[in-house]
């Protein structure tokens, strides 16, 4: 061994903190916890796309013909896109949440709970205005332009929610984007400007 590394093992000795004893079982208990929830995800996924494709096949294998074209009755449409909204909802939200912790974690790095706790705030803001946009726009009975069957105004209709949730969801995770580090800011000022300790009085000579 080098006099160089005879210094830095020295000096990695001296300041490194002994690791936990139970840091490896952790580490391996994580990692097993990540993989059980991906493969939950995949098991979900395959489930919902046997679900949906058992239900495609029963509505076309059952739906009416008239002229050798296939008439699909207009609520069928109707509970497709609900269900790719819902779909959408669930897909999203983890998505942008697995990208955007590094991102809130180094804007609020003088104050991780903050950062934390803005996270999980905006996650539920996220899906209040899905399940609001939803709700706003899910028809009961056809539009005035729509026939009893499935026709191209319908379907242009369905294709308008789904990109007006996009839209909405992509407008305000922009603005978020630009807003967070301002905040972030914020937050570490009033931290650094927080209240101080009151000054120790002078004794009386």
């Amino acid at each position: 061994m080098t006099n160089i590394e005879e210094r830095l093992s020295e000096a990695f000795g001296r300041t490194a903190e002994p690791a936990a004893p139970d840091l490896f079982d952790r580490v391996v208990g994580s990692i097993a916890d990540d993989r059980l929830r991906r493969s939950r995800r995949r098991l979900f996924l395959g489930v919902g796309l046997l679900i949906a494709a058992a239900v495609l096949t029963l509505l076309v294998t059952l739906a009416p013909r008239q002229n050798g074209a296939l008439m699909l009755p207009w609520w069928t449409l109707e509970l497709a896109t609900n269900g790719v909204l819902i779909a959408l909802a669930f897909w999203l939200g983890p998505f942008i949440k697995r990208f955007g912790r590094a991102y809130a974690a180094d804007v609020f790095h003088d104050n991780p709970t903050t950062g934390k706790s803005y996270i999980v705030l905006t996650d539920i803001v996220y899906y209040l205005i899905f399940a609001a946009y939803v709700l706003f726009t899910v028809n009961f009975e056809p539009a005035e332009t729509w026939g009893l069957s499935v026709n191209a105004a319908q379907v242009k209709d369905e294709c308008m929610r789904l990109g007006g949730i996009l839209l909405i969801i992509g407008i305000l995770h922009g603005a978020n984007l630009v807003l967070l580090p301002v905040l972030g800011r914020l937050f570490s000022m009033n931290r650094r400007l927080g209240p101080r300790p009151p000054a120790e009085e002078s004794a009386p000579s």
